[in-house]
């Protein structure tokens, strides 16, 4: 049995596996630029985040229908409940999908129709936070916010995603406000590519309560303290930082490094059908290449639920965290 955990960092579109795409290509009538799944997965050999972002979002063009929807998202809940996830914190972009003519309501109804019975089918309690990409204007981000006012009941926070590279937080001020006002929760990725002042910027322009990524914190020893007292979370997805060139190689990752500074450090798998693994594989491979004992994974799993976004249910929160602590490791 795995390690019960909640995982915070996941994009719903990079749990799109070749079979999967195949499948959807097929129903929908979209020919891929690959002869067969084999060819597909070859493909995912990225030098950087922009590489990776190019094929992400071309393949993202089987997704049409809300059946299309639900079928992605019912696959990564089957594959995380397996894994051990309890809670699960999903990303999506609808920008990448209204730009090609894909209404938002189709992209919400169609998650909600898997996420909405998500307990039900796979154990797994879930929320949804609608992602802004950082590559686009920032007048899209409130275009986008506008659109998904009558889906509000379902969508729990914000987020800011895709190139991080000059694409600073402080040019998303704007809807980050806004969506405080809604009463929307706030995240955003900072300091995987950009600067650790990217970080900064995130909680003071923004005012996220969780950092997605965080890496490059560990140069600015006065942000690290701040982080480490305001207690704020970070999102790491070590297999993703060894895929993207982040780091260079898992046996590098600062993530032993960060928990030892005292960061509330959760771990993830970003988009999993791209970079080698779910969540439970991210565990795995920190424990092998990290050397990291029980009692580090037993915190990491702790923070995930520490972390998440639970308010609305504390009792589960407790349930999880019981869990995690009786866990026996084998």
């Amino acid at each position: 049995m795995p390690l019960p955990k909640a995982e915070l960092h996941l994009h719903v579109e990079g749990t799109l596996e070749p079979d999967l795409a195949f499948e959807l290509a097929a129903r929908n009538g979209v020919e891929l630029p690959y002869p067969d799944t084999g060819a597909l997965r070859d493909a995912y050999r990225f030098e950087d985040l922009r590489s990776f972002l190019d094929l992400y979002y071309a393949l993202m063009a089987v997704l049409r229908t809300e059946r299309d929807f639900e079928d992605l998202a019912n696959a990564y809940l089957a594959r995380a409940a397996a894994q051990g996830v309890r809670h699960a914190e999903i990303f999506f972009d609808p920008q990448a999908h209204t730009a090609r003519g894909v209404e938002m309501g189709t992209v919400v109804e169609g998650l909600w129709r898997a996420l909405g019975r998500s307990e039900e089918n796979h154990g797994v309690s879930t929320r949804l936070i609608l992602c802004f990409l950082r590559d686009q204007p920032a007048e899209s981000a409130l275009e986008t916010l506008r659109a998904a006012r009558p889906y509000l009941d379902r969508i729990t926070g914000v987020g800011l995603d895709s190139a991080e590279a000059g694409h600073p937080p402080v040019e998303f001020r704007e809807v980050y406000q806004a969506a405080a006002a809604l009463g929307l929760r706030r995240v955003a990725h900072a300091g995987e590519e950009g600067p650790p002042e990217y970080i900064t910027q995130a909680l003071d322009v923004l005012g996220v309560e969780r950092v997605d990524h965080g890496l490059r914190c560990m140069e600015d020893p006065a942000l690290v303290e701040r982080l480490v007292r305001e207690r704020v979370p970070l999102t790491v997805c070590p297999l993703s930082n060894v895929r993207l060139r982040a780091v260079p190689a898992l046996e590098a990752h600062p993530l032993p490094a960060m928990l030892d500074a005292g960061l509330l450090c959760t771990v993830n798998s970003d988009d999993p059908a791209y970079f080698g693994g779910y969540v439970g594989d991210n565990f795995d491979a920190v424990r092998s290449a990290l050397g990291l004992g029980e009692e580090r994974l037993r915190e990491l799993a702790r923070n995930s639920f520490l972390a998440s976004f639970l308010e609305d249910d504390e009792e589960r929160r407790r349930r999880c965290l019981a869990e995690v602590e009786a866990y026996e490791f084998s």
